[in-house]
Order: C-alpha cells, then sequence, then structure tokens
C-alpha cells in the first residue's frame, strides 16, 4: 500500500449540456508526495485524475487514474479499497458549486 499524502487539488466541475446523466461531475487533479523510496516515484511529482460523482442516492469514484505530473504519462497503478475511501472523503470535501 502507497500511502496516500495529497498535497493539493485542482477541480472542475463537468457540465452536462444534455442533461443525461444523473446527478453533479467534478474532474479532480489530486497532487500527491510520493516517497523516493516508492516504485511510483518521480522527479516530476505524480497525480491522481479522478472523476468524482455527487448525487442524490451516494457519492462515488467513476474513473481514476494515477499519472506523471508534467509530462501526462499514464501510470498503471490501482488504489486499493482503503485509499480510495480517503480519496473519495477528501473529493467530497473539496467540491466546488
Amino acid at each position: 500500500m502507497i500511502p496516500l499524502n495529497i498535497t493539493g487539488h485542482e477541480v472542475e466541475k463537468l457540465e452536462d449540456p444534455f442533461g443525461l446523466l444523473s446527478g453533479d461531475r467534478y474532474e479532480f487533479f489530486l497532487e500527491l508526495d510520493v516517497d523516493e523510496e516508492d516504485e511510483l516515484y518521480s522527479e516530476k511529482g505524480i497525480g491522481i485524475k479522478v472523476i468524482y460523482v455527487s448525487d442524490e442516492n451516494r457519492d462515488k469514484i467513476t474513473n481514476y487514474y494515477f499519472y506523471e505530473r508534467g509530462s501526462e504519462k499514464v501510470l498503471d497503478f490501482a488504489l486499493e479499497e482503503d485509499e480510495e475511501e480517503l480519496v473519495l472523503a477528501y473529493c467530497k470535501e473539496n467540491i466546488v458549486e
């Protein structure tokens, strides 16, 4: 398990121009502080792109991926269950209207 240390973020509310999707969708770019000893480490920095959905039933992450900041190269890593819960809680606390 990688210890997730979220150091910052950018967030944007995604618009549904046709009104087909229920709830509100947000695109988060989370900045991570990763230890140099971790296999995920990059000198350029690491981030997670998250699509977060909030509707009347529940809040959830519908998609995410790790990427190398600067190059935007997608990395083949997955969040563990407790890490996903941490990211979900972070997104919930930081949504914009």
